[in-house]
């Protein structure tokens, strides 16, 4: 007898439909053949079906198993076919009714005990359900929470094979999981490190949060320990809460990648990725014969720390370039190419010299100036071009250290971010793909950076005095228009322009 069963697999950040065709026919040599390109892992499922239906109490089909999994011209990979190759066994050899199942999809892993493990990318596989209309779709028990938050389908966790098959044989569909949305607001005021703890650094917390309020790039110079690490760590308790729509976004990315937990509805915080500078360019941009989301798209809607700048590799920094210009990374294989999303925030922090000592005023430098510049150098102009914010970390004095009082809470800075991501989300609501004033192109920074005449005339002599690039003028624009948002203004006035101009004068100092 023939079988369907609905089921998914994904491929980038999107899934697609897969039809698995199940015949077990009477004659033929005891076995179970899987066709429609499968990998490794597919193949190997016909063991851990047999074993896992065996154990289950079901008896084996004597005969030939046929397993077609359609479109047989995409490449098939993963465990995630188990439960639905099972299922369809039994309803071929005519244990379940195939009707049952018919407007419902399934995805999991089977132990050869039976039980029901979960699988990576199930958010983005019930959002294909939906939209193919299905009513329903039955996942590891692990997975419910991840596969509920998709409003209009109906998710069945299972624990096992045989709860999956009694279930569908009339045993009565049991009430579907259910999430509330409201775990966005989960865990904003949960944050251990708090910018009430760091002594001194008054202009570099400014510079974190205009940072974060626009989503502008940073780079922190300084002496080691000075605060860098500690300014960047904190970062996550000032940032805006995620909406929906980020939120679904960065779940996705979350779910294929396997990073989500146990019964993990959804990534309630904005991510924050540290990758080690031994990192490659595969690892930060994505990879893998099957391309699977690096760091740059673990990041998205969140943070990229990258600490100790210039220990990267030259070709890991130089590849950054293109993703941070354009929100997104196409990893290209002889088969097809898979684009992934990363609208991320790159904070970096540098010595100023390899001793770290450069400048200091009471220590003293051991680096020879063509130390300096060879170490400089690993950091290339047009990368420094795409980073809108430079800051300088200096050396923290006694008197700060010793200070009884705490500084200002992170709590009152995000609610001022927040504010400022608010404005910018209602002059962006007409602009699609637009969240905050970084993501800005040539034409919107004509529409919503208006500058006053006197603000005119402080960027054209900041323009042609200190040489900057043209990027580098649309990045002082961008960050003029967040400070303008942060003190309230509709128009960019010239107090605005001669702050962003400072975040962007460093590097002139130091690279020259």
């Amino acid at each position: 007898m023939l079988a369907k069963v609905n089921s998914a697999a994904v491929y980038g950040v999107d899934a697609y439909p897969v039809e698995i065709e199940v015949n077990a026919a009477s004659r033929g040599d005891p076995q179970i053949v899987i066709v429609g390109l499968p990998d490794a892992a597919v193949k190997e499922s016909k063991d851990r079906v047999y074993t896992a239906l065996t154990n289950s109490g079901y008896r084996p089909h004597i005969g030939r198993t046929t397993v077609n999994l359609a479109p047989a011209d995409i490449k098939k990979e993963g465990p995630i076919f188990d439960l639905p190759i099972a299922l369809g066994l039994l309803a071929a050899m005519e244990d379940i009714e195939p009707q049952k199942f018919a407007h419902m999809a399934m995805v999991g892993e089977l132990a050869l005990s039976g039980e029901v493990r979960r699988v990576k990318g199930v958010l983005p596989i019930a959002m294909r359900a939906r939209e193919e209309g299905l009513a329903g779709i039955i996942v590891p028990f692990d997975n419910a929470e991840e596969a509920a938050v998709v409003e209009g389908l109906n998710v069945f966790p299972v624990r096992t094979l045989r709860e999956a098959a009694e279930m569908l044989d009339g045993g009565g569909l049991p009430e579907p999981c259910r999430v509330g949305l409201d775990l966005l607001t989960k865990g904003l005021d949960g944050y251990v490190e708090d910018y009430a703890d760091v002594k001194g650094q008054e202009q570099a917390k400014r510079a974190m949060e205009v940072a974060v309020a626009g989503g502008h790039n940073v780079l922190m110079i300084g002496p080691p320990g000075t605060g860098k690490t500690m300014l960047a760590k904190r970062i996550p308790s000032i940032l805006p809460p995620l909406h929906l729509e980020e939120a679904l976004e960065t779940t996705k990315i979350h779910s294929i990648a396997g990073q989500l937990k146990a019964h993990e509805a959804l990534v309630t915080t904005r991510p924050f990725r540290s990758p080690h500078h031994t990192i490659s360019d595969a690892g930060l941009l994505g990879g893998g014969a099957h391309p699977v989301p690096g760091e740059v798209s673990l990041a998205h809607r969140g943070v990229l720390f990258l600490d100790e700048l210039p220990e990267f590799h030259r070709n890991v920094l130089e590849v950054l370039r293109q993703p941070l210009e354009d929100g997104s990374v196409t990893v290209s294989r002889a088969a097809a190419s898979v684009t992934f999303p990363c609208q991320f925030m790159l904070v970096a922090a540098m010595n100023p010299c390899p001793c770290g000592f450069f400048g200091d005023a009471k220590r003293e430098c051991r680096c020879s100036d063509r130390q300096v510049q060879t170490y400089r150098n690993k950091i290339s102009g047009p990368l420094l071009d795409r980073i809108d914010i430079h800051i300088e970390v200096p050396t923290i004095e006694y008197s700060q250290l010793t200070s009884l009082g705490s500084g200002e809470p992170s709590a009152q800075i995000r609610s001022r971010v927040t504010q400022a991501r608010r404005v910018q989300q209602a002059r962006f609501r007409e602009v699609y793909g637009l969240h905050c004033n970084s993501e800005m192109g040539a034409r919107n920074l004509q529409t919503y950076c208006r500058l006053e005449a006197e603000a005119q005339g402080m960027l054209r002599n900041a323009i042609s005095e200190l040489n900057f690039s043209a990027r580098a003028y649309d990045r002082i624009l961008k960050v003029s228009r967040t400070i303008a948002d942060l003190a309230g203004n509709d128009t960019i006035q010239s107090e605005h322009v001669f702050e962003a101009i400072q975040y962007r004068t460093l590097d002139r100092q130091l690279w020259v």
